[in-house]
């Protein structure tokens, strides 16, 4: 078996961790922590990679197992369900985000800030193309998960703290609506021509320069 989903049918068989991570003795165990971290990423990679061949409907927590040669009991360790899955997705996307926002707040209101703030935030989103992409082509099945029901209330919320990010305090109307189509930009542009380029970091260049024109933002950080 993989050695790096061992930990998971350990777990399932109630040999190794408790759900809160800490092994069995008291101590916390780093080593631990960073094979479940990485079992978990995997395990969204390969739901990814079905997804996108056969559809999320078509696709069952028993085809991820085998394709990461692991029993279900392993792969219901880190996730009870495909829900579960596409909500991981989606939460580490939104931490992402959350995080830069945290870090633009710290920075001045400059168009050179505004710069960085979108070279992150381009990479972010290419980063996570492949998750849009599969929300994209499945919205009617993932559009009826409960999750689905706060997915826009979330977005919007992010968006609104990014738009205040890259504006300027009191920004009238079309000053924060050029910072959303800036924003909206790199979404669309990520999103819509990843698969029709060879190389990923011209596209975010050239979206980067998009979005920077359309902020008014100075030079930016380029996206790897």
């Amino acid at each position: 078996m993989n050695e790096d989903l061992r930990g998971g049918t350990e777990a399932a068989a109630g040999m190794a961790a408790p759900a809160n991570g800490v092994p069995r003795g008291g101590g916390h165990d780093p080593h631990h922590e960073a094979r479940r971290s990485d079992t978990r990423a995997r395990i969204q990679q390969v739901a990814l990679e079905l997804f996108a061949e056969q559809g999320y409907e078509k696709t069952s927590l028993r085809e991820i197992a085998e394709r990461l040669d692991v029993t279900k009991a392993a792969l219901y360790y880190h996730f009870k369900s495909k829900e579960d899955i596409v909500r991981s997705l989606i939460e580490d996307y939104m931490g992402q985000v959350d995080a830069l926002i945290a870090w633009a707040k710290t920075q001045p209101r400059t168009p050179e800030a505004r710069g960085k703030i979108l070279g992150r935030y381009v990479q972010i989103v290419a980063d996570g193309s492949e998750v849009f992409r599969m929300l994209h082509h499945n919205q009617a099945a993932v559009n009826s998960l409960a999750s689905a029901k706060e997915r826009g209330s979330v977005f919007r919320e992010r968006m609104t703290g990014l738009v205040e990010a890259i504006t300027e305090p009191g920004a009238d109307m079309q000053e924060r609506l050029r910072a959303t189509m800036a924003l909206g930009s790199v979404s669309v542009g990520c999103m819509f021509f990843a698969d029709q380029v060879k190389d990923r970091s011209q596209l975010c260049t050239a979206v980067l320069a998009i979005a920077a024109d359309l902020a008014h933002a100075g030079p930016q950080d380029q996206p790897a």
